[in-house]
């Protein structure tokens, strides 16, 4: 006999990434990128283009409302933040690697490929690190 499985609602009433969350992830981008030695014009585009004025505003803990596509970027750079952390042992080298040519990346760095400023580059980078530690 056939039981029918609950069907899941197509939109959550929990949003994904709450504002908290986000503003939390935003504070810790900005540490990041200074671990990654990402200069702010590089950051800013890595963020889908930020204003400099905005951006600035960021480092001094002002973090505004952040939208969905923001908060996709931040994920997704937490996301490569903790997969160089599975696969380096000593943080140092997967801040390193951000800066390193790659074969992957047609021997481009990472950090070129995120600076195209897409959430494709964000996406395609976070993607090479869940393959290389096996999370896919």
């Amino acid at each position: 006999m056939l039981v029918e499985i609950p069907r899941t609602a197509a939109q959550p009433d929990v949003p994904q990434i709450s504002p908290e969350e986000a503003a939390a992830a935003a504070r810790a981008v900005i540490n990041l990128f200074d671990r990654w030695k990402v200069g702010d014009a590089i950051a800013r585009e890595i963020l889908g283009g930020l204003p400099p004025r905005t951006y600035a505003r960021w480092k001094t803990g002002e973090l505004g409302r952040i939208d969905r596509d923001l908060a996709t970027r931040l994920s997704l750079l937490m996301g490569i933040h903790k997969g160089l952390r599975i696969l380096f042992t000593e943080p140092e080298r997967g801040y390193a690697w951000v800066s390193k040519p790659n074969d992957a990346f047609g021997g481009r760095t990472p950090v070129e490929i995120m600076a195209e400023g897409s959430m494709f580059s964000l996406a395609r980078v976070r993607s090479y690190l869940d393959a290389e530690r096996g999370g896919w």
